[in-house]
């Protein structure tokens, strides 16, 4: 299954997507990457999940990703006496440890961290920002506030302190045995929730050791402060957008994303654009024409891939907001103007072998008009440095593991498939020629650009590039 485009679609599963029919329609739609979402759903339930892909992958014979989502650290209010209280503006009001139901006049907020990191005038979120507090004094264990917005506020509504980095951790006790239960299903990546500083990326690395991608999940302002110093640090990154507008005034949030992936492309990572991409599909059988914009901007902008949130976990037209997206992806890389802002936008190289072979290949590919740029890679690095350059012509990533070939179904460009060990480049050059025109790629007669680093299994080493022509 070739797919006609370049940018790739992640499909979250939910109750709207968990039997077998709806993930393979999903996958048959368009979808190339399955998130499984660690805040919904037993270990049981996910396994179930996984299997099921990994059965519709053998069907197709063409590698599927699967991103597990750790939940990270939510901050909520306690409970309320009468389940629900308004809050006035200009109303004082207190958070405290009490266990006690809360009121109009104060309710519980269990975790110490937030109230050690509170100075006079601080803004507290809670509701995504539909209520607003402005710390008025602060200890150990309360704060006292005034509304600043009031409005309804209900049990274990959500809270953010945006412009503060908390003494907590993007790893709670409950990630630690979802991570565990994840590396032990073969997830290919691991969304990281809550990174506050890149130190949050170090350790789920140590963790992880290499068996998955880590998905680094952009959600706190602080993170953004950071954001090089992280993406160097990570294998891919996530634009939450719906997470970002909370902190961050809404008119912030499409320059950061365009930030975000512009430091992503400059670092040869991939980048997910994610949230409220296609969310009247819900409940709607067709996205607004803004929606349809906000997906089509993603893609100019050069993003690997778009997200789909609550619209194929929830919704009522799962499989036509994939096939939508899918759609408007196709619509914009056909577009003459997509491929003038790809290469207006187009990074530098950096000064070393690899990233000038990779640049190299994409030149002659454009100049010879290759049928495809082909890469053997085993830990995946050659065909990063290959997308990276966002080439006109597909990429074919030839590899002898099958968790390398799964991560690569989130890479702009990539079509993976595994092979089996090569040893010699012209033994490489023969079978890239064999597949390329097994899987559609190319005809007899047709060049391919062929790269690779020599000796094979160094990773991060592509010193080798080919041209060769399909014999008839």
């Amino acid at each position: 299954m070739i797919r006609k485009r370049k940018a790739k679609i992640v499909a979250t599963l939910g109750p709207a997507s968990s039997k077998r029919k709806q993930i393979e329609t999903l996958f048959r739609k368009g979808a190339d990457v399955f998130r499984l979402n660690c805040s919904h759903g037993t270990h049981k339930d996910l396994k179930a999940l996984v299997t099921t892909i990994r059965d519709i992958e053998a069907r197709f014979s063409r590698p599927i990703g699967i991103l597990v989502d750790l939940q990270g650290p939510k901050l909520r209010i306690g409970t309320f006496a009468a389940g629900k209280v308004i809050l006035k503006t200009g109303d004082h009001f207190r958070l405290d440890m009490s266990k006690k139901a809360g009121d109009k006049e104060r309710v519980t907020l269990p975790h110490k961290e937030v109230f050690a990191a509170l100075r006079l005038k601080t803004e507290l979120l809670l509701d995504d920002g539909r209520v607003r507090l402005r710390v008025l004094k602060a200890g150990k264990d309360y704060a006292e506030t005034r509304v600043v917005t009031g409005g309804p506020l209900s049990d274990h509504k959500g809270l953010n302190v945006p412009n503060t980095v908390l003494a907590l951790g993007a790893l709670t006790p409950k990630d630690r045995k979802d991570l565990r239960f994840a590396l032990s299903a073969g997830a290919d990546w691991i969304g990281l929730s809550f990174i506050q500083r890149p130190e949050d990326v170090i350790e789920l690395r140590e963790l992880v050791k290499g068996r998955a991608g880590i998905v680094a999940k952009l959600e706190k302002p602080s993170a953004i402060t950071d954001l090089e110093k992280i993406v160097a640090l990570t294998d891919a990154v996530m634009v939450a957008r719906g997470d970002l507008g909370v902190e961050m005034a809404p008119e912030e949030v499409p320059s950061v994303q365009k930030r975000i992936i512009r430091c992503c492309r400059e670092q040869g990572k991939p980048v997910i654009v994610a949230t409220q991409m296609l969310e009247s599909m819900i409940d709607a059988p067709a996205p607004t024409r803004a929606e349809a914009s906000d997906v089509a901007t993603a893609i100019y902008d050069g993003a690997d891939a778009v997200m789909l949130s609550a619209e194929t976990a929830v919704g009522k037209y799962a499989p036509e907001a994939v096939a939508i997206m899918d759609r408007i992806i196709r619509q914009v890389e056909g577009d003459s103007h997509y491929r003038l802002m790809l290469d207006a936008g187009r990074v530098d190289t950096q000064p070393n072998d690899s990233d000038a072979i990779s640049a190299g290949a994409s030149a002659v590919a454009h100049t010879i008009s290759a049928a495809a740029i082909v890469t053997y890679t085993t830990s995946g690095s050659t065909t990063f440095r290959a997308a990276r350059q966002r080439p006109d012509v597909p990429i074919l990533s030839l590899t002898n593991k099958r968790g390398t070939a799964r991560r690569m179904a989130l890479v702009w460009g990539v079509h993976a498939t595994t092979t089996g060990d090569i040893r010699t480049f012209s033994q490489m050059v023969l079978r890239a020629a064999t597949i390329a025109e097994r899987e559609g790629l190319a005809r007899p007669g047709q060049k391919l650009v062929v790269t690779a680093g020599v000796p094979f299994g160094t990773p991060g080493r592509t010193n080798v590039l080919r041209i060769h022509t399909i014999p008839h």
